[in-house]
C-alpha cells in the first residue's frame, strides 16, 4: 500500500494531478484536482490510497488522512465504487457526510450523483457506528450545531409572525419595536406565547 506520495506538482487536470517524486511521475485521481492548483511547480505531499484490481491499478489522493479514511469506508458499502466515493468526497466535508449518516439521513444521502434511496439506505446500514471515534465526535459536534441552529431559525420565525400579529390588531410599527429585545428574551417555537406576551407589555 502506498500511504502518501511526496514530490514536485507537475501537472493538475480535470480527473487528476500528476506529481513527479524520484524521477518516476505519479498520477493520482483526485475529488477535486485544482484543490492542488495553487502548489503547480511545488513540492506537495498527497496522501494515497492504492486501489488494486486484477485488471486495473489506480491511486488515489487525498489533502487529507480523513478524507482518506472516508473513502476507504466508503469503497467497503455495497454498491459504491471509486467513482461514487469520489463523487461524496468532492460535494461534502467529511464531518457533514458522518453527521448525515448518524442522522440516517437519507435525504441527505441522495443528492450525490448515483446515489439513490436504496444506496443511501445501504450506506447507512454500513456505516453507522461503525466510523472512527475522531469522525462520530466532529458528527456530533455538527448534529448539535446544526440542531441550534434550527431551534434559532423557528424561534425567529414565531417572533416574526407574532409581530405581524400585533400590527394586524392596529399596534404601530414603533409600538411593536419597541418591545421586540424583550420578546427576544424569551424562547419559543411558535408564536402565540410571543403574542400574550407582546399584548401585555402593549397594554401597561
Amino acid at each position: 500500500m502506498i500511504a502518501y506520495i511526496k514530490g514536485n506538482l507537475e501537472a493538475v487536470n480535470e480527473e487528476a494531478v500528476v506529481v513527479e517524486a524520484n524521477g518516476v511521475g505519479y498520477e493520482i485521481i483526485c475529488a477535486n484536482p485544482f484543490a492542488f492548483q495553487d502548489s503547480l511547480g511545488e513540492q506537495v505531499l498527497i496522501y494515497t490510497y492504492h486501489y488494486v484490481r486484477e485488471d486495473n491499478q489506480t491511486l488515489f489522493g487525498f489533502k487529507k488522512t480523513d478524507d482518506k479514511l472516508l473513502f476507504s469506508k466508503l469503497l467497503n458499502v455495497s454498491g459504491i465504487g471509486p467513482k461514487g466515493a469520489l463523487a461524496v468526497l468532492a460535494s461534502v466535508r467529511v464531518e457533514e457526510f458522518v453527521s448525515a449518516i448518524e442522522r440516517e439521513d437519507d435525504k441527505f444521502l441522495t443528492q450525490f450523483p448515483g446515489i439513490g434511496k436504496k444506496t443511501a439506505r445501504q450506506m447507512i446500514l454500513d456505516l453507522k457506528g461503525k466510523l472512527p471515534d475522531g469522525f462520530a465526535a466532529v458528527a456530533l459536534e455538527t448534529a448539535d450545531r446544526s440542531s441550534e441552529a434550527d431551534a434559532l431559525q423557528g424561534q425567529n420565525n414565531a417572533l416574526e409572525e407574532a409581530v405581524a400579529a400585533m400590527k394586524a390588531l392596529g399596534y404601530s410599527e414603533r409600538e411593536v419595536k419597541a418591545i421586540v429585545p424583550t420578546l427576544k428574551q424569551e424562547h419559543h417555537e411558535n408564536s402565540d406565547p410571543y403574542i400574550r406576551k407582546g399584548l401585555a407589555l402593549l397594554m401597561k
